[in-house]
């Protein structure tokens, strides 16, 4: 059998990761300043991380849903607590895909509506309901488009408040700081306004924290840099550190019954001891507080590269935007100076991702690495 070939892929084979660090099977180190797509938060192979998961896995792995697991219950405490969300209640699931499926379900459960409102380059999943308001059709079936989906311009709210004014709208979804669409982040008042929109209008505001949240922003959640609550907020990829594991945190509003959500391995006893080291380790290190101070000294920095067009960002979620695609740039980063960098569905725009625990010194190389590769650019 041969795996379906969906993926184009670098000649590259990691074998073993270290804090910032990967290494391949060739031993070459490579700095990871993606972090997996934002999945790596604590850096790669953390000790207590590896200590909580083995542990666990030796005792239990998985039991299902039916019996007591308090594990979920303590993940549940410790989110709450470093998030600020305690009035909040957490569904657990296995992706960033699952948490939006459940969250627009939740909110077609609750208004008995269909229509979503989204926003032009955002990014939800590739599951049914959420690849239907992805901005890509390239990566939706016929099948996948079985409710209507409004894609808005981007702070634009004036069409928004047009179509909620029809009665018709379900759901508003919108990414903390969109990831894909090129590092773009909402103003505080853009964000206050809609959410207030969406309470004048009855309408469900879902929060997609999927890449922005746990810590990424420099805050828990990128929509806390404005005085908003959403009524759902969607996690995953930094929750597990590379484990399967996502969820959705629930306001009040919303009411519980049996069978309303489920999950076969959601929650599962490995994924909360993935889930808790974590938050362990954001609250013994302060990651929180290093993504922003980092990601500051880094955007600094990077502001003074005369290459760069722009610079946008929060915390340790950069964008840098040149006048030209950067798939060649990020060649010759990966494979002549052995560094890890993302891409964004604007070609001339690269993603910065690195885990939360990166130090000054590793902006200094990273940034030392960057300009020798653009100014070796110009000369040639």
């Amino acid at each position: 059998m041969n795996l379906f070939d969906v993926y184009p892929l670098f000649d590259i084979e990691p074998i073993k990761g270290e804090g910032c660090y990967v290494f391949d099977k060739q031993g070459n180190q490579y700095l990871d300043f993606y972090g997996g797509h934002a999945v790596i938060s604590i850096g790669h192979s953390h000790p207590h991380y590896v200590q909580r998961i083995s542990e666990q896995v030796a005792k239990l792995g998985f039991y299902s849903n039916s019996v007591q697991n308090p594990l979920q219950v303590e993940l549940a405490e410790k989110l709450g607590e470093l998030s600020g969300c305690n009035d909040y209640d957490l569904f657990l699931c296995n992706s960033g895909a699952e948490a939006n499926e459940n969250a627009l379900k939740l909110a077609s459960f609750e208004t008995g509506k269909t229509k979503i409102i989204a926003f032009e380059k955002g990014f939800h999943g590739r599951t049914s309901a959420a690849v239907n308001i992805t901005d890509n059709p390239k990566i939706q079936a016929p099948i996948n488009k079985t409710f209507e989906a409004e894609l808005h311009e981007w702070g634009n709210l004036e069409t928004v408040e047009k179509s909620l004014k029809e009665g018709n709208v379900c759901a508003v979804i919108i990414e903390g700081i969109q990831g894909i669409g090129g590092i773009q982040i909402p103003k505080p008042d853009f964000l206050e306004s809609l959410s207030r929109l969406c309470k004048m209008y009855d309408v469900v505001l879902i929060l997609d924290e999927i890449q922005s949240g746990y810590g990424r922003s420099g805050k828990f959640f990128a929509y806390q840099y404005a005085d908003i609550q959403p009524d759902l907020i969607t996690i995953a990829k930094g929750m597990g550190n590379g484990f399967p594991i996502g969820g959705v945190l629930i306001s009040s509003k919303f009411e519980a019954k049996y069978g309303l959500l489920g999950t076969t391995f959601g929650g599962n006893h490995l994924a909360c001891a993935a889930g808790l080291a974590v938050l362990e380790v954001m609250e013994q290190e302060n990651l929180v507080e290093n993504s922003a101070k980092v990601g500051a000294y880094l955007m600094a920095q990077l502001k003074e590269i005369e290459a760069i067009k722009e610079v946008r960002g929060k915390g340790l979620m950069i964008g840098l935007e040149f006048d030209y695609p950067i798939g060649d740039l990020r060649k010759r980063l990966l494979f002549g100076e052995k560094l890890f960098t993302g891409s964004a569905s604007n070609p001339n725009v690269m993603r910065l991702l690195p885990p939360l625990n990166i130090t000054e010194r590793e902006a200094d190389v990273f940034v030392g690495i960057l300009s020798k590769v653009l100014e070796a650019s110009l000369v040639n």
